[in-house]
């Protein structure tokens, strides 16, 4: 089998992994694919009872999880040989889910679809094995127990949290042992200093070997490696103390520690916020009356202005809105107005933003605004589903949204789930644009040119 054989294909919360010529007796593992938060694995053993197995990578943060698996046929239909909905199940490496589904075909496709993901709580159904790879930390300290750690043997601890960064600890032990520190980050690297210790666990914690590191960019590809010349025993700590931390910066500003300011600075924002949403709530000298399909709301011509170069630009020119103090948004109703207003003053909840997304990018779009535009264009593409998919479609058609077209189409064509609303999609078909339309055939096209 190729690379490409063991590769899950991945969109939004949905899964698959296409099966070629498995022969019988045989055990086969996927790579690490990501849905949320979790890496997972999905594994598939074709004996006399064959099964489909799925896990995530994880300790501790389990997911309890919501989803219905699917066992497809390879052809175009891609018709349902087997299904499993599963229903809050959690999961964790060392136990796994276990489907067993009968006599295999040679060619087959797994799909798999997460209904819902909740991390649970830290102390929930933990063994105590979890324990060896927990970090604690507390300020800017960081320790890592590390008890009975074998010849030859490599353990990386559970992910911690030390300022905006989440990090992770490594230890090998072998003929020349050695401690890696690295962030999960791409971007917006840590320049990082610190003390690194490694401790004897017994009641006077002596120091058996220490580093100190100064202004150092760690990223998750090249994190720092500290060689330990002296023999490890087996028990010992790692202690790291970090002295500094600060931000890179991609275009050249001025990096400082994000220690001595941040604490001021979520302040000062989160009191700026609040008088933000007091003068738009309490209409404190609103100077603009905004006018929906449906009634009208108050609002500040310089927010609007700084805001949108649409609004900036009617209120800079003698034009109507100018004159009489009044934008007409009739396309919208109030109460879609009202989520896009809070939008620009920056006081938006989670859930109207949720609801009201389909509005705002068109709204982001008529006043150019790119932040909203694209925070509604990555937020669209998480959650399509078939009751979803056909309007998203059509509307990142409207506004240009590559992304969102993209994962449409892999939805409804590479995922096969044009098959589950056939219905629906014959009356797109009346309605869409032509061109789109076409767009769609020759998705289909490429996709069955591939069986």
């Amino acid at each position: 089998m190729n690379d490409s054989a063991y590769r899950v294909e991945t969109i939004c919360r949905l899964a698959q992994w296409r099966i070629d010529n498995l022969a019988s007796c045989t055990y086969c593992k996927s790579d690490p694919f990501t849905i949320a938060i979790w890496n997972w694995h999905l594994c598939v053993e074709k004996i006399r009872v064959s099964c489909v197995k799925l896990f995530p990578e994880a300790t501790n943060n389990l997911p309890l999880s919501f989803f219905v698996i699917r066992l497809l046929s390879f052809v175009k239909d891609r018709k349902a040989l087997a299904q499993l909905e599963v229903k809050d199940k959690l999961l964790k490496q060392g136990e796994r889910f276990e489907c067993k589904v009968g006599l295999l075909p040679g060619r087959f496709i797994i799909d798999l679809e997460f209904l819902d993901l909740k991390a649970s709580s830290p102390n929930m159904n933990m063994n105590m094995k979890d324990s060896a790879y927990r970090v604690e930390t507390t300020c800017r300290l960081a320790q890592w127990r590390i008890d009975n750690l074998a010849s030859c043997t490599y353990r990386k601890s559970d992910p911690f949290t030390i300022a905006i960064w989440n990090w992770h600890l490594s230890v090998e032990r072998n003929r020349v042992s050695c401690v890696k520190l690295f962030p999960e980050a791409r971007n917006n690297l840590p320049l990082s200093s610190f003390v690194i210790r490694l401790l004897s666990s017994v009641k006077d914690r002596k120091a058996l070997a220490q580093l100190e590191v100064r202004d150092k960019l760690l990223s998750s590809r090249e994190g720092f490696v500290w060689g330990i010349e002296v023999p490890l025993p087996g028990r010992f700590i790692i202690h790291v103390e970090f002295l500094d931390l600060k931000a890179s910066s991609s275009n050249g500003e001025d990096i400082c520690s994000i220690w001595p300011n941040r604490i001021m600075q979520q302040r000062s924002n989160s009191a700026a916020l609040e008088s933000l949403s007091r003068m738009l709530m309490e209409g404190i000298h609103t100077d603009i009356t905004i006018n929906a399909s449906d009634g009208s709301i108050g609002a500040h011509r310089a927010v609007l202005a700084a805001r949108s170069p649409v609004f900036r630009s009617m209120f800079s020119h003698d034009l109507k809105e100018n004159d009489d103090s009044t934008i007409n948004i009739s396309d919208m109703s109030t109460e879609s107005c009202q989520t896009f207003i809070n939008y620009l003053y920056g006081i938006i909840e989670h859930q109207e933003f949720l609801m009201h997304r389909l509005e705002l990018v068109r709204a982001a779009d008529k006043y150019d605004i790119c932040d909203l535009r694209d925070v509604c264009h990555e937020s669209l593409v998480e959650d399509i589903d078939s009751s979803n998919v056909l309007e998203r479609l059509q509307n990142a058609y409207l506004y240009g949204l590559p992304k969102l077209k993209n994962s449409c189409m892999q939805y409804l064509v590479k995922f096969g789930k044009i098959f589950d609303i056939r219905d629906d999609f014959i009356v797109f078909l009346q309605t869409a644009d032509r061109d789109l339309i076409t767009q769609v055939f020759h998705e289909i096209l490429g996709v069955w040119n591939g069986f």
